[in-house]
């Protein structure tokens, strides 16, 4: 009988590594920035530290920046997807087509500043766009600050000055955009920048200020632009995805964990996150003694005259595949009014 009771007992000691084991969670968090990046620096660490102190340390992160799980950057939701990460940040802008109305915020002149229009992403995709975000768990979706330009050798005064200039965009709109201004659009993304910028494949680059310090940006130009008036002439929407099968995996507590990190404010977090980089940024730009032009709001009415064609071409496209692209665009619009505090 005691015997009995000992080789119970010894079989339920030997049981309970293998539970607490079980109850901890180690997520594979990757990206495309370079660790020092303000947003591996600024979001994705502190929120993964967030997390592991609100789990009790049951939810570990083991990061892998600048593309360590291998592949480029515009395979990062289809490695979220498939399992290879269990959290990615990543742009919609990097895989076209597969989140096509999510990117209405990249469209010209919508956004305001960058936390209210966070907010409005994260309303405009639990309304309009979970369906894009099949297999995934979003944890946030944002937009940084607004884009400036940033040139090798030419400095930009007016619109007239941007014809034929070869520039970069991070996504497919914001090639649009550069087009109808009358540039020569290149479609790349960040991890090629800064090697095309140096050989003069590209003259310049649309970018956050947050971006420029990690990437070189300021040793490789001369000027930098920002762009005037109540609204961007141009961002990028962002997102922190999970993988969905590896949420669903987790017990109650500790997807509430997840969950409590997730949402519309955790979305204006690492958008404000962000911003506080900006200045940084900027000041890196300007101790290099590059030039920085604000280019006037009458000057940007030129220009966002110039790239109605695009909102209208994106309505239309929308349209076409069954959606009500209008609606969707007016309905963006409404919302970045709204968490702004304007009518």
């Amino acid at each position: 009988m005691k015997l009995g009771k000992l080789a119970r007992g010894l079989m339920f000691a030997a049981l309970v590594p293998t539970v607490t084991h079980a109850q901890e969670v180690i997520l594979k968090v990757a990206h495309f920035a370079p660790p020092t990046s303000p947003g591996h620096v600024k979001f994705v660490v502190p929120w993964c530290d967030k997390v592991a102190a609100e789990s009790a340390g049951r939810i570990r992160c083991q990061h892998y920046p600048a593309m360590m799980l291998g592949g480029t950057a515009p395979q990062l939701l289809s490695q979220v997807r498939d399992g290879v990460a269990d959290v990615v940040w990543t742009l919609p802008g990097y895989t076209p087509g597969r989140l096509p109305l999510t990117e209405v915020f990249e469209l010209p002149f919508i956004c305001t500043d960058q936390e209210s229009s966070s907010r409005a992403v994260w309303d405009f995709v639990e309304k309009h766009t979970m369906g894009e975000f099949a297999g995934l768990k979003p944890i946030a979706v944002w937009v940084p600050g607004s884009f400036a330009m940033h040139l090798r050798d030419k400095e930009l005064k007016s619109l007239a000055d941007l014809k034929d200039l070869k520039i970069r965009g991070s996504s497919r709109l914001t090639t649009r955009l550069l087009a109808s201004l009358g540039a020569q659009p290149v479609g790349m993304p960040m991890t090629q920048m800064a090697e095309s910028l140096s050989k003069g494949i590209i003259e310049a680059t649309m970018l956050p200020w947050e971006v420029v310090p990690s990437t070189k940006v300021h040793e490789l130009t001369k000027y930098s632009v920002e762009f005037g008036g109540e609204h961007t002439m141009s961002t990028t929407v962002q997102m922190f995805v999970m993988n969905r099968k590896k949420y669903d995996s987790l017990p109650p507590e500790l997807k509430k964990v997840i969950d409590d990190n997730s949402g519309r404010e955790t979305s204006a977090w690492i958008s404000a996150q962000l911003k506080t980089a900006d200045a940084a940024g900027l000041q890196t730009v300007i101790d290099r003694g590059n030039t920085v032009r604000r280019l006037p709001a009458e000057e940007m009415a030129k220009w966002q005259q110039a790239t109605r064609p695009v909102i209208e071409e994106w309505i239309e496209e929308v349209s076409a595949k069954g959606a009500d692209g209008r609606k969707l665009y007016e309905d963006a619009v409404a919302l970045v009014q709204h968490h702004s505090g304007r009518k």
